[in-house]
C-alpha cells in the first residue's frame, strides 16, 4: 500500500504505512491474546467448571457483550481524557493482565469471573482507539479508508490464527504430559505473553505513531485523570463479574445498553448540524444491519464450537488417505486463516474500483455480506444429510467457514470503515466505542440464539445431538436470507443520505 497522501506534517519522516504497521501490529497481539482465550472458553466452562451448555453459551455471550459495551466509555476516555494513543498502550497492559489471571489455576468461577472483568475493562480501553488511530491515519479519504481496514482486519486475523491453532494443542500436550489440567491454563498464559510481546513491540515503534492521537495526547499525562480511570476500571471489572454470575442482571444490563445507544444516535441526529444528520442516519441504517450480523457471528464461539466437540469427524483425509487431526477448538482458526486469503483480493478489489469510479456502497457489500453468510450456515445444516454415525467431515466446515468469513469481511470488516466514512472527525472515538456497544449486544443475542441448540447433558449420541445443531444452522441461513433482502430493501435510502453527507463535504 503505497502513500498517496502526505503526512500530517510536511517535517515527519513517518508515513502512512508506517504508522499504519505499527497500530496493526499491536492490534495483532491483541487480537492472538483475545481470540486464544475465545477458543478454549466454552469448552473451559463446561469441560472443565461442569457448565450446562446453556450457561457456557451465556456467561460468555455476556461476557462478549460486555467486552464490546466496555468501548463506548473507553472511546470517550481517548477522545476527551488520557488520548486515543495513551489509552490504547493502557488497554493493551490491563487486557494483559486480565488473561494472566486466567492462567492462575483455580476452579472458583468467581475468580474467572473477575479475570473476565479485567479483560473487559482492558478491551472498552484498547478497542475504540486502537480503530480510531487507524482511522486518523487515513482520515479524508474513503477509498483508502475502506483498504486499511479491509488490511487493519487481515492483521487481527494473523494473530487469532496463530492462538487458535496454539493455545488447543498447548492446552492437550500439556495435559497429557501432567494429566492434572494445567493445560487450560498454560494456554490462558500464552495469551498474556502475546500481548507483553504487542507491548515492546509497539514500545519499539512507537516514534511512527507519535504524530497520531487526539488533543489529550499532545498534553502530559494528568495523574488525577489516570488514577480516576484505574479506579473506575477497578469498579467496573467487579460490576462485570457480578453480571456474569447473575445472568438475570445480564439480560437488563444488555437490553438497557440498546435502548441508550439508539436513544444516543436519536439525539445526535437530532442536534447535529444539517451538514451532520445525513451521515448519522446512513451510520445508524447500516448500524442496525451490523447487530443483526455479529448475532451470526458469535455462533462460531457458541454452537459451531460445540458442534465441532460433538458432530464433526476431526480427521481430515483424501480419497482414503490421513492429511492431520485438528482438536474441536481448532476448527474456530478456520474463520481468521480465510479472513488472511481473503483480505488482500478485496482490499485490492476496493482500491482498483475506486480508481475507476465503480467502488459499491457499503450498504451493497453488506448485502452480498449477509448472502454469504447464509450459504455457510446452509452448507453446515446441508452436511447432516450426509453424516455417518452423527459425524459431519471436516471438509464441511471448511467450505462453511470460507462462505461465513467472506461475509464477515464483506459487513463486520467494514463497520469500522463505515464510522469513519459517515461520523464527523469530532466525534469519532465515542462513535467507535458506540459501534461496538452495538457489537456487544448481538454478541448477547447470538448466545440466546444458540442456546436454541443447547444440548442436554443427557444426550452424548452424536446422531441424537446432530439435527438439533443442523436445524438452527439451516434457520439461521433463512434468518441470513431475510437479513438480505433486508438490506437490498434499505440500499435507495442509504443511497440518497450517503449522497446528502457527501455534498456537503
Amino acid at each position: 500500500m503505497k502513500n498517496e497522501i502526505p503526512p500530517l506534517s510536511p517535517a515527519l519522516p513517518y508515513t502512512q504505512t508506517r504508522s499504519f504497521l505499527t497500530v496493526a501490529l499491536i492490534e495483532l497481539w491483541e487480537r492472538f491474546g483475545y481470540y486464544g482465550m475465545q477458543a478454549l472458553i466454552v469448552y473451559y466452562m463446561v469441560q472443565r467448571l461442569g457448565f450446562e451448555d446453556s450457561r457456557a453459551n451465556m456467561v460468555w455471550s455476556a461476557a462478549a457483550a460486555l467486552i464490546y459495551v466496555a468501548p463506548a466509555i473507553g472511546g470517550w476516555i481517548g477522545d476527551k481524557v488520557l488520548g486515543t494513543r495513551r489509552s490504547t498502550y493502557i488497554g493493551a497492559v490491563i487486557l494483559a493482565l486480565g488473561y494472566a489471571l486466567m492462567a492462575v489455576p483455580s476452579e472458583n468461577t468467581w475468580f474467572m469471573f473477575g479475570a473476565l472483568g479485567v479483560v473487559v475493562v482492558g478491551n472498552g480501553l484498547f478497542k475504540p482507539n486502537a480503530g480510531n488511530l487507524v482511522r486518523k491515519i487515513y482520515e479524508g479519504d474513503d477509498s483508502k479508508i475502506d483498504s486499511a481496514f479491509t488490511l487493519y482486519y487481515m492483521a487481527v486475523n494473523v494473530g487469532s490464527t496463530v492462538s487458535m491453532l496454539a493455545t488447543p494443542w498447548i492446552k492437550d500436550a500439556v495435559n497429557a504430559a501432567y494429566g492434572n489440567q494445567l493445560g487450560w491454563h498454560a494456554a490462558f498464559a500464552v495469551c498474556a505473553i502475546g500481548l507483553v510481546v504487542g507491548l515492546l513491540n509497539v514500545m519499539l515503534m512507537r516514534a511512527t505513531i507519535a504524530h497520531i492521537g487526539s488533543l489529550p495526547d499532545e498534553r502530559p499525562v494528568d495523574a488525577g485523570k489516570l488514577l480516576a480511570v484505574l479506579a473506575g476500571g477497578v469498579v467496573l471489572a467487579a460490576a462485570a463479574a457480578v453480571i456474569l454470575e447473575y445472568q438475570s442482571l445480564a439480560r437488563a444490563f444488555v437490553y438497557a445498553a440498546g435502548v441508550v445507544l439508539l436513544g444516543i444516535f436519536i439525539h445526535l441526529i437530532r442536534k447535529s448540524a444539517p451538514s451532520e444528520r445525513a451521515g448519522l442516519s446512513a451510520a445508524l441504517v447500516l448500524t442496525a444491519q451490523i447487530v443483526f450480523f455479529f448475532i451470526f457471528y458469535q455462533q462460531m464461539s457458541t454452537s459451531l464450537s460445540l458442534f465441532a466437540l460433538r458432530n464433526v469427524d476431526l480427521d481430515f483425509s483424501v480419497f482414503g488417505a490421513h492429511l492431520w487431526t485438528w482438536s474441536p477448538a481448532q476448527f474456530q482458526a478456520l474463520n481468521a486463516i480465510w479472513i488472511m486469503v481473503l483480505s488482500p483480493v478485496l482490499a485490492w478489489a476496493y482500491s482498483a474500483a475506486g480508481r475507476s469510479g465503480k467502488d459499491l456502497s457499503i450498504a451493497a457489500k453488506f448485502a452480498l455480506g449477509f448472502f454469504s453468510v447464509a450459504l455457510g450456515f446452509f452448507a453446515y445444516g446441508v452436511a447432516g444429510a450426509f453424516a455417518v454415525n452423527g459425524l459431519t467431515s471436516s471438509w464441511i466446515m471448511i467450505i462453511g467457514y470460507g462462505l461465513y468469513s467472506l461475509g464477515e469481511l464483506l459487513v463486520s470488516g467494514l463497520g469500522l470503515a463505515m464510522i469513519a466514512r459517515y461520523v464527523p472527525a469530532r466525534m469519532g472515538g465515542f462513535m467507535m466505542g458506540a459501534y461496538y456497544v452495538a457489537v456487544g449486544i448481538s454478541q448477547y443475542l447470538g448466545g440466546v440464539v444458540a442456546n436454541l441448540a443447547s444440548v442436554p447433558s443427557d444426550v452424548t449420541d452424536p446422531v441424537q445431538t446432530l439435527p438439533i445443531y443442523t436445524s438452527l444452522f439451516n434457520k439461521l441461513g433463512m434468518g441470513a436470507v431475510a437479513c438480505t433482502v433486508l438490506a437490498l430493501v434499505a440500499l435507495p435510502l442509504v443511497r440518497r443520505l450517503t449522497a446528502a453527507h457527501q455534498a456537503h463535504q
